[in-house]
């Protein structure tokens, strides 16, 4: 029996990944940067053993369907290929994030499981390579292997494609995020098909192309210079443009409900009176509310006015891979 078990916290994009280059090595057709935070995570434990018939999923205890199980078997296939490992295993996770509502329960999920298949079959991997196998199962997963700023290097080859620090001098501490949960109902349309069809048919695609590059640039530029108003009208801008992109694909679609609309005129409301912060969304309804640390809890405070207490999760920025 070889068993490993390792944490891994969600990231956002504030710089988005949006279209694969490469379907089957899942390699972007931009770079991409992000924040790991503390708020959500997944634990997972692989257990690869003699006495199994095949490969088993649990999900928060409940053992999961064929299409769900296939994945992760696709994903164990690559390991006990590296690892020359013949044996099934069972994987045990608990998500400590909303499921399929956009909140990147698949980057913290899929890290995880990287990580435990590399204690569990002693691959021992450097950061890097555990980056670009974790990339295998779901591009995001790549970021959340590192704390703090994350770029994901797109690359053009399975080996040129992973992620890694982007330095801050520690400037992430000094951060939050504010999520504000509209709905945790599994999406109609899943980023890997919405992100298939605005590459495919989006007449605004090529223009988010082009100017991603410039966005991630000044990103950085802003990150070195502790300059917290330049990232985030960056990130929201950033965030606008990919979702303009959806509008634009045959035939067209959104992941925006009506309030995820109030939650956006919200934070330019705040900002109009003088408290900087910034929106960012994924493919899911949810707003993400980018602030100073400082300025938290009373920008959550606000957000009452328009949300439940319970739709509103504070995050900090969070750790890398812990193995457990």
């Amino acid at each position: 029996m070889l068993k490993g078990s390792a944490r891994a916290h969600t990231n956002i994009a504030l710089i988005k990944y949006w279209g694969k280059a490469n379907e089957e090595l899942i390699i972007p057709m931009n770079n991409s940067l992000s924040l790991t935070l503390d708020a959500f995570y997944t634990e997972t434990t692989v257990i690869f053993s003699e006495d199994l018939t095949a490969d088993t999923f649990y999900l928060d205890d409940i053992l999961q369907d064929e299409k769900s199980t296939e994945k992760v078997s696709r994903f164990l296939d690559l390991v006990r290929k590296m690892a020359t490992c013949p044996l099934f295993a069972e994987v045990k996770s608990y998500n400590h994030v909303p499921y399929a509502a956009g909140l990147a329960s698949s980057s913290s999920g899929l890290a995880a499981l990287a990580a435990a298949c590399n204690q569990a079959l002693q691959l021992d991997l450097s950061d890097r390579d555990l980056s670009r196998l974790a990339r295998r199962g779901s591009g995001s997963a790549c970021r959340s292997i590192f704390p703090g700023f994350v770029e994901w290097q797109k690359g053009n080859s399975d080996e040129t494609s992973f992620a890694e620090v982007v330095p801050s001098n520690g400037w992430e501490n000094e951060l939050a995020m504010l999520f504000i949960l509209i709905n945790d109902q599994e999406k109609d349309v899943s980023s890997r098909d919405g992100m298939r069809r605005t590459v495919e048919t989006s007449a605004f695609y090529e223009g988010w192309l082009q100017t991603t590059p410039q966005d991630l640039a000044s990103a950085k530029i802003a990150i070195h210079a502790q300059d917290f108003n330049k990232l985030g009208s960056i990130a929201e801008n950033n965030a606008l443009k990919m979702h303009g992109t959806t509008l634009a694909a045959v035939p067209p679609f959104t992941y925006w409900s009506p309030d995820s609309l109030k939650a956006m005129q919200a934070v330019r409301k705040m900002r109009a009176a003088g408290i900087p912060c910034y929106f960012t969304m994924d493919a899911g309804p949810n707003v993400k509310v980018l602030c100073l640390k400082k300025d938290a809890e009373k920008i959550k405070a606000k957000l009452r006015d328009y949300f439940a207490a319970d739709q509103l999760v504070t995050a900090f920025s969070g750790p890398g891979i812990t193995y457990l």
